[in-house]
């Protein structure tokens, strides 16, 4: 039987990946101040990971939680990566503005993913982690070793986050991946209760998702949480998507259409891509980031927001749409 952790209130969550320095230097006190925001706003689901900032994020969100009721949050991390502290001059070149001083190696063995979990709670200092996330085991971030690591995983991660599931330790785990083919191996090996959809699923992008996605985790009973349903911020006009700086061909066009259509009904892009990924039915939650508490208050005002059905209707009459996606007021 799955574990459905994530109910009605943890529609909306909040992400890590800002925190841990990936766009801009946040500080600790700005850190703070975003998960703040973020708590006076009712959001209960936090989500994070060892590898945003080489670990702070990981701190951030620890420090922030550890003087609330742990029966108030959800807590998401993920596994995949072990850190080992390194001096300055040997940290790798990574995507953080200012990451701490750790080096890192994918492993993704039974013993790997129980040191990783023992590691992320002396770092947050919590008594449990809800949802456990096998992180990156993708060929966009290990390459041609995928097959080797996921024969790795299918002998240890998926067996141990499945035994600690079942003792009670953790209540939940899936992927948590920026495509599509991890996910459904993932589920033919093994009974993951639900996955973290990074880039796959957004207003602007989602064809493929709603094809060979959304239909398989349906049928194996598994929920999503969308991270980077705002494409890493492009749709919110920011000049990067997907956490990379090259732009695909016509997207800026799609951008532009849509923001246009969305003021004739006066509502927002931003507003209607968390709608548009929390109306498909096998999405449980939308974890955007933020680098500013306004971007915080701005989501939790997307989720209450009041867009006309027309609005819909004539994104998919303009085929901007898939025709086949599910959409908000159907």
């Amino acid at each position: 039987m799955k574990t459905h952790i994530l109910t009605e209130k943890h529609k909306l969550g909040i992400g890590g990946v800002a925190i841990g320095t990936a766009f801009e230097n946040i500080t600790d006190e700005e850190a703070q101040s975003i998960l703040q925001a973020a708590w006076d706003q009712d959001i209960r689901y936090y989500d994070t990971s060892p590898w945003y900032g080489l670990t702070k994020s990981e701190r951030r969100f620890g420090e922030f939680l550890k003087d609330k009721d742990r029966n108030d949050f959800v807590f998401s991390t993920k596994v995949g990566r072990l850190f080992t502290e390194v001096p300055e001059s040997e940290v790798p070149p990574t995507m953080w503005k200012k990451p701490l001083n750790y080096d890192f190696r994918h492993d993704y063995t039974a013993d790997a993913i129980k040191k990783s979990i023992a590691d992320s709670l002396q770092r947050t200092g919590l008594n449990h982690i809800d949802i456990v996330y096998i992180h990156d085991l993708s060929e966009d971030q290990v390459g041609d070793r995928y097959p080797y690591f996921l024969e790795q995983a299918k002998k240890g991660a998926f067996k141990v986050l499945s035994e600690l599931r079942d003792q009670g330790v953790i209540k939940a785990w899936g992927m948590g991946v920026n495509k599509i083919e991890p996910i459904l191996d993932c589920i033919e090996a093994a009974d993951p209760d639900i996955c973290l959809s990074a880039t796959q699923y957004s207003i602007l992008e989602h064809e493929d998702a709603v094809d060979r996605l959304l239909p398989a985790v349906k049928k194996a009973g598994v929920k999503l949480v969308s991270g980077a349903g705002y494409n890493s911020g492009y749709i919110a006009g920011r000049e990067r998507y997907n956490y990379k700086e090259l732009i695909p061909k016509g997207m800026h066009e799609k951008r532009e259409k849509i923001a246009d259509i969305a003021k004739k009904y006066s509502t927002d892009i931003v507003h209607a891509a968390l709608q548009f990924v929390l109306a498909a039915d096998e999405f449980s939650s939308i974890i955007p980031g933020a680098s500013k508490p306004e971007q915080v208050k701005d989501n939790a005002d997307g989720l209450k927001a009041a867009i006309p059905g027309d609005f819909w209707n004539e994104l998919k009459a303009e085929g901007l749409i898939y025709e086949k996606a599910q959409v908000p007021n159907q």
